[in-house]
């Protein structure tokens, strides 16, 4: 049986199968207007682009998430007072936080880093960031963030979806919510690990939690070849192609009439649709090998030990660069970052790991012309405390830590709050996560108490209806 006979007899059944059929048609009138109520209130429906509630500079994002929480006393927050007490307690004019091992009266953990002063900002960074530190005049250092977990599932969890909770969505299918992509032949949100290893929690970490499936993350494989089964065989042509997946179109649609308002198959049937238009545009947006040797090189691609995040990098960039809304970067995916013990060994790889491809990001970005419009978020879930965890590591601390931003308006060669002398706490301007993520979407265009999603008669907002724009981040208008 030919294919357009397949559909006359399926379509043409029973006088049952037409009586569902026309039952299921209501339905899908109502999701009909659904989804034009959706679009009237400004949303994204798929994939189509959304104009932002005002002007932002930034028209992506690219998230750098250490994965277990880096050290920010080691890195971009020096507190010289950590090497006078080391060894002894924390002193009694600072407050006592409760990690994971109970209230820590371990002492204090001296750190082993030289500091240097960068660019024009005399930004200090680390000698574990030197290649960053080049790019100092470009950051902007929040080093007073906070969160509400203290451990890493929590701590994942909030820092991609804002609560420590299970099921809401993540930022970035927020982003792909509010703003849709600018290129429909590829995903609007993807995600790019460095192992085969995922984050604490899952992929809860990119999922959509309660909004349509549709805008989860795209994970993307690490390695020469990030998208699996991407290729037909040679002896399936484009027509053939097209045909099967018109006719699984059809028998898609043909289900979802008698279930309207189904996520999962609605972002199914999308998905068909979307990897039959990755097959023609995708292999070119991932063919590393089109880049100069000169570009392979500042991005680590010929050294092993920043081969795999450097590759995540430039693929980033390539995929920014073709209108992918928001792509996240996993180092060390599987908590790899978490140093209870042996933080010179942990650190020094994982930083190693990520410090030229980063830096080499931020420039190439610049000299593209695309660092104005690509907001870069570097952190993990949260920072470490100044004891010693176990001889020679230290703790979780969600009580204050650093992220930084570049880009996208961002107005760089800045510190943005602080920690108490010990690195412990937030003591000025205090940024929540909920406070980061309006920050980043105001980046975007986005105000974050603007972008709603309808739950069931309540109002849901990516930031759970808490949390202001750190204003300071960005350059005066």
């Amino acid at each position: 049986m030919s294919f357009a006979n397949e559909l006359h007899h399926r379509s043409a059944a029973s006088r049952r199968d037409f009586l569902c059929r026309a039952g299921g048609g209501f339905g899908a009138i109502a999701l009909a207007g659904m989804l034009a109520g959706e679009r009237q209130q400004g949303h994204a429906a798929g994939t189509d682009p959304s104009k932002p509630h005002f002007w932002g500079a930034a028209r992506n994002v690219i998230f750098l998430f250490m994965d277990g929480g880096p050290s920010h006393l080691d890195t971009f927050d020096p507190k010289p007072l950590v090497n006078t007490f080391a060894g002894q307690p924390l002193p009694p004019s600072i407050k006592r936080a409760i990690t994971p091992m109970g209230v820590n009266e371990n002492g204090l953990l001296a750190s082993k880093r030289t500091w240097k002063q960068y660019g024009q900002s005399g930004l200090p960074v680390s000698d574990w960031y030197p290649f960053v530190g080049e790019c100092a005049d470009d950051l902007c250092v929040i080093r007073s963030c906070t969160s509400d977990a203290l451990n890493h599932v929590g701590g994942v969890t909030q820092m991609n979806t804002g609560s420590i909770l299970a099921g809401r969505p993540s930022l970035g299918a927020w982003v792909n919510y509010g703003l849709g992509t600018e290129n429909r032949n590829l995903p609007g949100f993807v995600v790019l690990l460095d192992s085969d290893r995922e984050p604490p929690g899952g992929n809860r970490a990119w999922g959509s939690g309660f909004m349509p499936a549709v805008h989860q993350g795209t994970k993307f494989l690490p390695g020469r070849h990030p998208i699996l089964h991407l290729n037909p065989p040679a002896e399936i042509s484009d027509a053939r192609q097209r045909r099967k997946l018109d006719y699984i179109n059809h028998l898609n649609r043909e289900h979802l009439t008698n279930r309207p308002g189904d996520s999962a198959l609605e972002a199914r049937i999308a998905s068909y649709e979307l990897a039959f238009r990755m097959q023609a545009h995708a292999p070119e947006a991932v063919d590393l090998t089109q880049e100069t040797q000169a570009t392979r090189a500042a991005y680590g691609l010929d050294e092993p030990r920043t081969q795999a995040f450097g590759q995540n990098c430039l693929l980033a960039r390539r995929l920014v660069e073709r209108g992918v809304r928001f792509v996240q970067l996993y180092s060390g995916s599987g908590s790899k970052w978490d140093a209870h013990a042996r933080i010179e060994q942990n650190h020094t790889e994982h930083c190693g790991a990520t410090d030229r491809p980063i830096a080499a990001l931020l420039n190439d970005l610049k000299q593209r012309g695309l660092l104005e419009e690509t907001l870069v978020v570097w952190g993990g879930e949260f920072g470490r405390t100044p004891m010693s965890e176990k001889g020679d590591g230290r703790d979780h601390n969600p009580y204050g830590f650093t992220m930084w931003l570049a880009g996208g308006g961002v107005n760089g060669g800045q510190i943005v709050g602080a920690t108490d002398d010990f690195g412990m706490h937030a003591v000025e301007r205090p940024t929540h996560v909920h406070s980061l993520h309006a920050t980043i979407l105001a980046a975007l265009g986005i105000h974050h108490t603007e972008l709603i999603f309808p739950l069931q008669g309540r109002p849901e907002r990516a930031t759970v209806n808490e949390g202001e724009i750190v204003t300071e981040v960005f350059r005066p208008s």
